[in-house]
């Protein structure tokens, strides 16, 4: 959900109360606190009499979901990971052709599945917040409250099994425990912060040393705590007496370094920043090049004195935008109303669109979404505010159009485009 700047502007995000309860259900204290003294900075154990939610995360993802995924909905890789010891199991030892007609050869199979569980392999189901329905709308509402796009694995142990050694994570972590019991041990990072470039094997020596220190954390999630992880924070969990099913919500989040790629990025255009070495500089020589460094770096430091924020922004939109997909649309029943449209029905904004509504010249304006920009009379700008609000709106309501034949057109291109959907 959108609220909108006065004309001529950009989009913010709002928070709707399904975000706040998402993200209630996550942290044991208020969104200020926690973005000021937890966010990027401190792990946050949350147990479950702290939280609001009378019956823990079953509702999102029971063991009996888990069940149906992989054994009746012809589930796939790359959407199931197998650990034991430490180690990923090769695919291939756990998929195979479907049968008649499903042949290919990359699907999930429920008994090699067995084995591999009952041996003491972590079973691990990724990108559920595509393929699950009731997570796909917890990860959209949670996104919705942290700004920030986010993907949703799921972790089935076995009684007294580890999935991973110690490692940290290059994304911040909500870990939400659904069943059974699992032990954590939790060090301070060896890297503050580290980029996706940046992930633990390749501090695999200072990861090990400082696991073999005193955790900082050192907690046994029962059904219905939360845990929140910064990334870097080194981790690993053990399940207890039985099998262990938990959800690990990863947060992609941009940083600075993001702004620091885009701007790169848009440094080509300087001729300076562009011009080659002089010929025959050995590169391999700190004297050679210091001359040339110095040099860089002043036309380096006008330029950057010269960046366009607009531009800037604008890159980090083309990267943002498409890490988060909008609500779901049903095609056949978006078709269906598509032809039976009339005045009296109603229309909202699709749930989680991401948008910005500018002029476009010759007194048009521009819609632009994550993969294209939509033109439309000018007159149609009045119309499309009300219905950028996230209000439910009568098409024959939609303000600033001469006639219901105009707002029809105008709520069938944007029914067609996915931008608005059906509502009661």
């Amino acid at each position: 959900m959108t609220s909108i700047d006065p004309p001529g502007g950009h989009c913010r995000p709002a928070v709707p109360s399904t975000a706040a309860s998402a993200l209630a259900r996550c942290v044991s204290v208020e969104p200020a606190k926690f973005a000021a003294a937890y966010w990027g900075r401190e792990p946050l154990l949350s147990r479950a009499d702290e939280l609001p939610h009378p019956h823990g995360f079953t509702d999102l993802l029971s063991p009996a979901d888990a069940d149906e995924l992989l054994s009746r909905r012809g589930l796939r890789t790359p959407f199931l990971r197998v650990a034991k010891d430490g180690q990923l199991v090769p695919a291939a030892r756990y998929t195979g052709g479907g049968g008649a007609g499903a042949e290919i050869g990359d699907q999930v199979l429920d008994e090699k599945v067995l084995q591999l569980y009952a041996s003491g392999a972590t079973l691990v189901l990724q990108g559920l917040h595509r393929t699950w329905p009731a997570l796909v709308d917890f990860a959209r509402d949670l996104g919705a409250a942290l700004a920030q796009p986010l993907q949703v694995n799921a972790y089935l142990t076995p009684a007294g099994s580890q999935g991973f050694a110690t490692h940290y994570d290059t994304h911040d972590v909500f870990v939400l425990q659904v069943d059974g019991r699992k032990h954590w041990r939790i060090h301070p990072p060896v890297l503050p912060d580290p980029l996706e470039k940046q992930p633990w094997g390749g501090r695999a020596h200072e990861v090990s040393a400082t696991a073999t220190g005193p955790a900082a954390l050192d907690v046994v999630l029962e059904p219905g705590d939360a845990l929140y992880l910064p990334r870097g924070w080194l981790h690993s969990a053990q399940a207890q007496e039985s099998s262990s099913l938990h959800l690990t919500v990863g947060i992609r989040a941009l940083t600075r370094y993001a702004l620091v790629e885009e701007l790169m990025a848009l440094a080509a255009e300087d001729p300076r920043l562009r011009a080659g070495l002089p010929f025959g500089t050995d590169v391999a020589d700190p004297d050679a090049i210091e001359p040339e460094l110095t040099e860089i770096v002043e036309a380096l430091r006008d330029w950057l004195l010269r960046a366009d924020p607009a531009a800037v922004a604008a890159g980090l939109r083309r990267r943002a935008w498409p890490a988060a997909r909008p609500a779901p649309i049903r095609p056949l029943a978006q078709a269906a109303a598509l032809a039976a449209l009339d005045p009296d029905h109603r229309i909202a904004l699709r749930g989680g669109l991401r948008w910005q509504l500018a002029p476009a010249g010759d007194g048009r304006v521009a819609l632009r979404l994550v993969d294209r920009t939509i033109t439309l009379p000018g007159q149609c700008e009045a119309a499309l505010r009300a219905l950028l609000t996230g209000e439910v709106t009568r098409v024959g309501d939609l303000p600033g159009l001469d006639d219901d034949a105009d707002r029809l057109v105008l709520a069938r291109r944007l029914l067609r485009e996915a931008v608005a959907v059906p509502a009661q």
